[in-house]
């Protein structure tokens, strides 16, 4: 894009500029950037000259702390955008104006890339953000077969209902076995979320200021809430008819706190297997059943909501390469809400260790693939969110013609 008529900095010039910048006051590294992060780069000068977006999101005001973007700035920002569609209905700049700017679908590109560059072991996540649907599938396809298999070798398929009453899952899979099968990979999961988030932060952030207690409550808060996934202006994102909704909002909601609902089922009967002594099965009415199936039921609606959006965006909100990726994060969550249920529903019955086999292997497949999907968002998101509020607690001191 010529610069006489944009009137900004030539992209090489730009970066010489930043560059020096970069080596006088912060230690973030000057590194290659792919044609995506390229792409993003020269969006964000043109977004940097009109500024018409600047109160829509996170990502604009972090913009204008910068004259510049490199591949730190690019990956930070990609991961801030919340892909609410707003600038992109907004912008007298978007396709088929010769400038095509798209900055939702420009970021979410990056974002992909982010997953994979900082994701550990790299090899895994290449291969699941290639092959999505069909990994998650096979993986708890597979796992199920095998849980399936090692019960009917132990005798657990064949109890009859007597032996089971109330649904003691313990006498088809032993509680220690159980305890040893999830705890390895929950850990692995932890560990490779870890490290990746740890890698992004160390590229994005430049080391000045220290976190400090009111970045961290902001940035949670911001998480939390999902507070830039209402455009704005508190109506919501553009979906397939561009009119405003706070659907996509809530399905999250209900999504994420679902799975936080579900997650906090099975600590609160950990505690009462450990501490209290109280083994399972538990009643109804228990704490932990409770909370396990207003997750599940959470977890069916708010995955159901954002798989009928994700069917029906337009392709120019967002990077059509991900819908594999981020539909089999739906299907996972769907299928493990759903058999979770079914389970819960059909406990005392002969069908429990059969329904048990295939809960268990759609859990490990979710927590097994959790740090190469639609869930790594979240984290990186959050780390976004945190640097952002770091960076607003900051003097900016970006100045035209400074050295």
């Amino acid at each position: 894009m010529p610069a006489a008529r944009t009137g900004l900095p030539s992209h090489d010039a730009a970066s010489s500029a930043r560059e020096t910048q970069l080596s006088a006051s912060r230690v973030i590294p000057i590194l290659a950037m792919t044609a995506n992060e390229t792409e993003v780069a020269r969006q964000m000068q043109i977004c940097n000259a009109c500024r018409y977006c600047e109160g829509f999101c996170a990502v604009f005001p972090a913009m204008t702390r910068r004259l510049a973007f490199g591949k730190a700035d690019v990956n930070y920002l990609a991961n801030l955008c919340h892909n609410c569609g707003a600038c992109y209905h907004a912008c007298q700049y978007a396709p088929p104006h010769e400038f095509a700017v798209n900055v939702p679908k420009a970021m979410a590109k990056v974002r992909l890339e982010t997953y994979t560059e900082y994701a550990w072991p790299a090899s895994l996540g290449g291969l699941y953000q290639r092959n999505g649907v069909t990994v998650s599938v096979a993986l708890a396809f597979g796992l199920a077969m095998f849980l399936l298999l090692g019960a009917a070798m132990s005798g657990g398929l064949l109890h009859n209902v007597g032996d089971h009453v109330g649904g003691n899952f313990y006498a088809v899979f032993p509680h220690n076995l159980l305890a040893a099968i999830f705890g390895v990979v929950f850990l692995f999961a932890a560990t490779a979320l870890g490290i990746g988030v740890t890698r992004f932060w160390r590229n994005v952030s430049d080391g000045r200021a220290a976190t400090s207690a009111p970045a961290l409550a902001e940035a949670a808060k911001n998480a939390l809430t999902l507070k830039y996934l209402d455009g704005g202006h508190g109506d919501g994102c553009n979906e397939s008819d561009d009119a405003f909704t706070l659907a996509r909002r809530r399905f999250h909601h209900l999504t994420f706190y679902g799975f936080l609902l579900c997650f906090a089922a099975t600590a609160v009967a950990t505690l009462y297997h450990y501490l209290l002594g109280l083994h399972a099965p538990y009643p109804l009415l228990s704490l932990p059943v409770l909370l396990g199936t207003a997750g599940g039921i959470g977890l069916i609606v708010g995955p159901a909501g954002l798989l009928w959006l994700n069917l029906r965006r337009h392709p120019e909100q967002g990077d059509a390469a991900q819908r594999p990726m981020d539909r089999a994060f739906i299907a996972l969550l769907l299928m493990t809400s759903a058999s979770g249920l079914a389970l819960l529903a059909w406990r005392s019955t002969s069908a429990m260790p059969m329904l048990l086999a295939v809960h268990l292997g759609i859990v490990i497949a979710l927590f097994a693939t959790l740090p190469y999907g639609k869930f790594a968002h979240g984290v990186y998101r959050s780390a976004a969110l945190l640097k952002s509020s770091i960076e607003r607690r900051q003097r900016n001191n970006i100045a035209l013609g400074a050295d």
